[in-house]
């Protein structure tokens, strides 16, 4: 008789699988690299298959384990999803929750919503920044979640992976001039990196033109004719043109969005929200 999977496994493989380093799945799951690599290896003999490519410095997907992935992560949605329902009445407490305002605006309504009627005595106060900003704020342990967008020093578990579409006013071709005028997030942004290396590799004449931290401050001038925008398409109003290579504007790198828990922020109620973030909003194939 097979042994079964072990949840514990698929979640140390997951977060492997998402970092792509057993030294990242380690701080994520709070094991040594040593735990970590036996849990893999324990997983590896459950299934019969190698999981991942060992090399010297990585570690990389087998189509095995590019197999197994959506279903781990479909599993540890349905174990979120059943201790939530089984705590929906005895849960209290308080969760801060940061995110920015493209993705608090987007992505999350759906979710807070049903978080509320499922888990009527938590208290959920929202803490709107750019990712960047919420960063010391994470390691000050002043937040206990934070659904942001991946940089240097915001790893986290990957909930979806965000594509940047190009964006203008349907009143105004603003693409159409030379240099072109371009609105960016502020300095330290992902979204703002992404656009200004796919604008540098294609070597399109371009000009900053605006630069702000918030959404609104991007879609105003945008909307306005004086600049077009990269933006996350989960952010995209419905009122503005999207704009691609027939406008002469290069593909631009996605966003990973990632849920990161804060310092000593393992209470129940942070738990049920991050597992009704996790369900929600991953897709079965998110990372494959």
């Amino acid at each position: 008789m097979k042994p079964d999977l072990n949840l514990n496994q698929l979640r140390t493989f997951v977060a492997a699988a998402d970092h792509m380093s057993f030294v990242g799945a380690a701080d994520v799951v709070h094991r040594s690299q040593a735990a970590v690599s036996m849990q893999i290896m324990k997983l590896e003999e459950t299934v019969g298959q190698a999981l991942f490519a060992r090399h010297t410095r990585r570690i990389g997907l087998t189509a095995a384990g590019e197999r197994l992935l959506p279903y781990a992560r479909q599993m540890l949605a349905l174990e979120a999803q059943a201790l939530a329902a089984l705590r929906t009445q005895e849960v209290v407490g308080r969760v801060v929750l940061g995110a920015p305002d493209d993705y608090v605006a987007s992505l999350l309504p759906p979710v807070l919503e049903r978080f509320t009627k499922l888990f009527a005595n938590v208290e959920i106060e929202l803490v709107c920044l750019q990712s960047t900003l919420l960063k010391p704020m994470l390691q000050k342990g002043q937040i206990d979640l934070a659904f942001v967008t991946r940089a240097d020093g915001l790893e986290g578990s990957l909930i979806r992976r965000e594509a940047m579409v190009w964006v203008g006013s349907q009143r105004h071709a603003v693409w159409k001039k030379s240099p072109l005028p371009v609105a960016l997030f502020d300095q330290g942004c992902a979204a703002r990196a992404h656009t200004l290396a796919a604008l540098e590799q294609c070597g399109r004449p371009y000009g900053a033109t605006y630069s702000s931290p918030s959404l609104l401050g991007i879609v105003a001038m945008v909307d306005a004719g004086l600049a077009v925008a990269a933006l996350a398409e989960c952010s995209i109003p419905a009122h503005l043109v999207r704009l691609g290579e027939a406008e002469g504007l290069p593909p631009v790198e996605p966003l990973d969005v990632v849920l990161i828990r804060g310092r000593n922020s393992n209470s129940p109620a942070v738990e049920c929200l991050a597992g009704e973030i996790m369900a929600a909003l991953r897709p079965l194939r998110a990372a494959a």
